[in-house]
This record gives structure tokens, C-alpha cells and sequence, in this order.
């Protein structure tokens, strides 16, 4: 049997908890350099810097909805497995993961080539102009074309960090990130090739962690082994994973994509090209902190559901306190730096004062709901873990599709600063989603357990 870096249903909750978060949080916190690394050198191009920078973020929601497929799969797949795992039913049943792979593959394919045939249009719309149409382009074209790395890269990967090698998960991260830190600087000012360069180093690297990841899931270690005779579509294993325990995290991802656009539009229509970098700016700041929070509770996700299926409700409870608890402080604390120290965050992208002026003042209204999303992460990601995909998926609807974006087509229309009322939108959307996401999920969780104990009671022996 393949030894296991952690034992889900027997460590310790507080040390497990340590050992699995560190490296994912690490993992998400160097999974997000692919994209910061190569904003922050785009962003310090001589002359152009600002409106590279801007076309850049104009792709943004391309990006987002490519790595969304690869949640959609390797989530939902990998949260399935690991339940499985702690229900001891893992070896009834041929697993889920030469099923995803497949299937990962098949849409990166078609993530290609849809957004190819439809790119120029498409981006127009997501808010470039005539000057950075150009620069969204070069980067959009190339990037492309490694869609079924990202796929691979990202999507596999949960397969490995479910089952408590999360090391393993890390390392397959860290060294994707090492080629990409290397490369840029190399191809985007040593051969000249600016955005180009950017986005071929990050689809190198993307190449290089696939690689690592197919590797080790054909080795001996794992128990969710790709097997060449299940390289295949079956319904009947897919479904209940890449379907219902995908499509929350799916839809997380993907209306980010939505969100984006909405931002962007909207800022070109009242603020320029300006308003849409300071966007962009703004955006790349969140996002590292949001992968950090979704980092803390991937960590918490494989103790969740093994111990959820294997009937160990008392662990789950203590595990869902403590990532509560702790991604609660950590979003206080990443609030305050950000209402502290703006300029400190908006000079890592760009020096232009121009820019770094109308971002400072961006960043102070956009980021201060931040506090919250330890409430929002914590119990919207357990719900995951838990299986409660009706839920989970009417959350992860609630802060971006029912909330976000309405907010920020109407609010302009209600407040005279118009730029003002966009960055505002965010802020408000994160506070009413996390009250609304945290009184939901308290009032649930109690039952839901009451419920899985009653199923273990009343199981044939």
C-alpha cells in the first residue's frame, strides 16, 4: 500500500492542518507569480510599461475561465476521490483520474481554439482600446496555445494534494514558478520580445509542471493512478465528481471572469485606459491574496471530507474551527496591510506616477471588504469538502453574478463620481456575501452532520 505523508483520519487536527496548509498556501502563493511576475516586468517596460500592463489585464478573464476548467475537473474529481478514500470504498471502483485527465485534455483543446477563432472581438469587448488592443493580442496568442498545460498543470494537481501529498503538490507548483521567473526577464527585455515573451515563458512553465504531475500520478506512490486503460469518457465516474462537485468551485473561477469584464468595461466607459491599469493593478493584488486564502482552505479540504466520510464528525467540526478561525486573522491582517501601505503593493507594477496615483487611491477603496473573505473562503470551501454542491454553487453565484455585477452597473448610475462607485461595488459585494455565506453555512452545518450520522447509524455491516 502507498504511504501517505499524513494520516487524514488519525493526525493530530492542528499539526495536520500546519503541515497540509503551509504547502498549499505556498503552492497558491507561487502558483500566482505565473501571472504577477510577468505583470510586474511588463509593467516596468521603458515607455510602455503602463499600457502593456493594461492590455495584459484586458486578458484577464481569458485566463481565469482556463484555469476555471481545470477546477471544474481536478476539484470536483479530487474532492470526490478523497471522500471515497475515508468511505473505504476507493478499491470497489475503478478511480476518476485517467477519466479527468482525458477530459482535461478535451477541453483545453477546445478552450484553444474557441477563443483563437474569436480573440479580437472578444477582447474589444472586455475593454481594450486602440492602444493596448495590440499588446492583449500578442500575449493572448501565445498563451493560448498552452491551455492544455494550464488544464494538466492545474487540474491534476488536486489529485495530488487530496490525498495528503502535499508536498508533492507544492513542488510540482515551485517548479513551474522557478521556469517562469527565469525565462521572463530573458525573452521579455534579453530578446526583446515584451508581452510575447511573457506569455510563452508562462506556458513553458506550465509545460514543466504538467510533466512533473503526470509523472508522479503514473508512479507507485499514489493511489489515484492514472492508468492507460482508463484514458477514457465515462459518464458514469466522471459525473458525480467533475459534475455536481465541480461546478461550484467552477463557477467560483469562472464568474471572475464575468467580474472582470464588468470592471473593465464599465472603467473604460467612465475612466479611460487609466482607470482599467489601476484595475489591473488592484486586481493582481487580490488575487494573490485571494489564492492564499483558497490555499488555507485547500489544506482543510482533504482532513473535511476524509474525516466526513469516514464518519469522524467531531474532527470535522475542530477542522472547521480552526481554518475559520485562522483565515478570519489572515484577512483582517491582509486588509490592513492594504489600507496601510497602498503604495507599498502599487509599486511593485509600475512607476509611472500617473498610474501609481489613481491605483493608490484604487486600492484603498477596492480592497476594503477584504476583511471578510476569511468568512467567505473558510465555509464556501467547506461546503465543497462536504459535498453540498446546491449550496456551494448558490454561493459562489451570490458575492460575483447576484451581487458584484449588478452592483457595478448600477451604482454609477446612483453616485456622481462614477469611477469612485465601480471600485466601490467590490467592497459592499464582499460584505453582504460573506454575512449571507457565513449565517447560511452555521445554520447548515450542525444538520448536515446530524444527518451524516444518522446515515452511519442505519448502514448494513
Amino acid at each position: 500500500m502507498a504511504k501517505r505523508e499524513n494520516d487524514l483520519g488519525r493526525d493530530p487536527i492542528g499539526k495536520l492542518l500546519l503541515r497540509l496548509a503551509v504547502p498549499t498556501v505556498t503552492a497558491q502563493l507561487v502558483n500566482a507569480l505565473y501571472n504577477i511576475v510577468d505583470r510586474i516586468y511588463i509593467g516596468h517596460i521603458p515607455g510602455e510599461g503602463d499600457l502593456a500592463l493594461t492590455g495584459l489585464g484586458i486578458c484577464f478573464p481569458v485566463i481565469l475561465f482556463v484555469s476555471a476548467i481545470s477546477a471544474l475537473v481536478g476539484m470536483g474529481g479530487g474532492s470526490r476521490a478523497v471522500v471515497r478514500m475515508g468511505e473505504g470504498k476507493l478499491g470497489r471502483r475503478p478511480t476518476n483520474s485517467g477519466n479527468c485527465t482525458l477530459l482535461l485534455m478535451i477541453l483545453g483543446l477546445a478552450a484553444t481554439v474557441v477563443f483563437q477563432l474569436c480573440k479580437e472581438p472578444m477582447l474589444y469587448l472586455f475593454g481594450a482600446t486602440e492602444n493596448t488592443i495590440g499588446y492583449s493580442m500578442d500575449y493572448l496568442n501565445i498563451y493560448l496555445y498552452g491551455s492544455i498545460f494550464v488544464e494538466l498543470a492545474l487540474g491534476l494537481n488536486f489529485f495530488i494534494t487530496s490525498q495528503g501529498f502535499s508536498t508533492v503538490g507544492m513542488a510540482s507548483v515551485i517548479i513551474g514558478a522557478v521556469v517562469n521567473i527565469v525565462l521572463d526577464p530573458i525573452l521579455i527585455f534579453g530578446l526583446n520580445m515584451g508581452v510575447k515573451g511573457a506569455a510563452l515563458a508562462t506556458i513553458t512553465a506550465q509545460a514543466v509542471s504538467a510533466v512533473w504531475v503526470v509523472r508522479f500520478l503514473c508512479g507507485r506512490r499514489t493511489k489515484l493512478r492514472i492508468q492507460r486503460r482508463l484514458l477514457r469518457l465515462d459518464a458514469k465516474v466522471l459525473a458525480p465528481g467533475a459534475g455536481p462537485w465541480g461546478l461550484s468551485p467552477f463557477i467560483m473561477q469562472s464568474t471572475e471572469s464575468l467580474v472582470n469584464i464588468a470592471f473593465n468595461s464599465s472603467l473604460k466607459t467612465y475612466g479611460g485606459d487609466p482607470a482599467v491599469g489601476a484595475m489591473t493593478i488592484c486586481s493582481s493584488i487580490m488575487q494573490v491574496f485571494s489564492l492564499l486564502f483558497q490555499g488555507l482552505s485547500q489544506g482543510a479540504q482533504p482532513i473535511v471530507g476524509y474525516n466526513y466520510g469516514a464518519g469522524q464528525l467531531d474532527r470535522v467540526k475542530r477542522t472547521f474551527r480552526l481554518l475559520f478561525f485562522s483565515s478570519l486573522c489572515f484577512s483582517c491582517a491582509a486588509c490592513a496591510a492594504l489600507e496601510l501601505f497602498p503604495g507599498l503593493f502599487v509599486s511593485l507594477f509600475n512607476d509611472k506616477p500617473e498610474l501609481v496615483e489613481i491605483a493608490v487611491w484604487a486600492l484603498h477603496i477596492y480592497a476594503a471588504g477584504m476583511f471578510m473573505l476569511g468568512v467567505q473562503f473558510s465555509c464556501q470551501q467547506t461546503f465543497v469538502a462536504l459535498g453540498q454542491t446546491r449550496v456551494s454553487l448558490f454561493l459562489a453565484l451570490l458575492r460575483k453574478v447576484i451581487l458584484l455585477i449588478p452592483l457595478i452597473l448600477l451604482l454609477p448610475r446612483f453616485l456622481s463620481d462614477q469611477v469612485f462607485a465601480v471600485f466601490l461595488a467590490e467592497p459592499v459585494a464582499d460584505i453582504l456575501a460573506a454575512t449571507t455565506t457565513g449565517a447560511i453555512f452555521f445554520w447548515r452545518l450542525p444538520r448536515i452532520l446530524e444527518k451524516r450520522r444518522l446515515e452511519l447509524e442505519h448502514r448494513p455491516i
